[in-house]
């Protein structure tokens, strides 16, 4: 008896942790949804959800869509969405295809100079992103690739970082064997990393598809050095853009926001499992 009230006071402890954990972290997001309905006036008479004057009743009232109105009818964010979402879509998806070729050459082929191109690839991990913007810009100024969707692309394609995670990932879960026994069965090489390699690292693709899809979305100084035109800024660039100088409407941030944050969380959501199994996945030692 003592024994079963044990464990079920631990559970009851350990739930309690969690659900207070959950609900710290959900407490910025419940605030910033409640904000994006409230008008500028109403924004600093009430914390979250505006209530009646004594009782503890939600004045529905004093909420108002007006900001999401004006958000896509004023300011025409939806260009900005649409623009991270092709750029976010595409770089994703490029990335994961070509740091997955890479890692799946650097772990099972055997060439001179594998061992340098390795450490290479390890050094270029330590490099800060920041330093690159300089020569990145001159780079994409030569190639005539400025104020272009594949200025953005192109330098983003082919991450250091992730070529030593899919390298990881194939030595972990691809044997040399099943390679082998793929081309015996005349399989090429392009035919063998696409219907063998690439099913086998499921989850890494899920991880890193997603960690590159929210690099890409998040990404604010990128988009503000390579591009010029209004229009082609992706969300994170017009979210800022919605503070002016002298005046600040706080519901339309706060509704761009919100918008902003919506696929991502949609994402994460549908990937969460890819996700965690293919961090587990990179953690193996190779």
């Amino acid at each position: 008896m003592n024994l079963r009230f044990t464990r079920f006071t631990a559970w009851l402890f350990t739930r309690s942790l969690l659900l207070l954990a959950v609900l710290i972290t959900f407490i910025p997001f419940l605030w910033l949804v409640a904000a994006s309905f409230k008008s500028n006036e109403e924004f600093f008479r009430s914390t979250f959800l505006p209530m009646r004057e004594g009782s503890w009743a939600v004045d529905w009232s004093r909420l108002t869509f007006d900001a999401y109105q004006r958000l896509f009818v004023e300011v025409d964010f939806g260009r900005g969405l649409i623009n991270s979402i092709f750029l976010s879509s595409v770089t994703g998806v490029l990335a994961t295809l070509c740091c997955a070729m890479g890692g799946y050459a650097l772990a099972r082929f055997n060439f001179k100079g594998r061992g340098f191109c390795t450490a290479l690839v390890l050094a270029a991990v330590l490099i800060p992103g920041p330093l690159l913007l300089a020569p990145g810009y001159q780079l994409l100024y030569n190639l005539g690739l400025l104020d272009s969707f594949a200025g953005l692309i192109l330098p983003a394609i082919a991450p250091a970082f992730g070529v030593f995670l899919f390298r990881q990932a194939v030595m972990s879960a691809v044997p040399t064997d099943l390679l082998e026994a793929a081309r015996i069965d005349g399989a090429g090489e392009w035919r063998t990393f696409m219907v063998v390699v690439l099913p086998l690292v499921r989850p890494m693709i899920g991880t890193f598809l997603m960690i590159t899809f929210l690099g890409v979305w998040n990404n604010f100084i990128g988009p503000q050095v390579v591009l010029q035109s209004p229009e082609k800024f992706p969300l994170s660039v017009a979210v800022a853009e919605l503070k002016r100088g002298y005046y600040s409407d706080y519901g339309l941030q706060m509704a761009g926001t919100v918008v902003s944050i919506l696929p991502v969380m949609i994402l994460f959501l549908l990937m969460q499992k890819d996700f965690v199994s293919g961090l587990a996945a990179g953690a193996v030692k190779g």
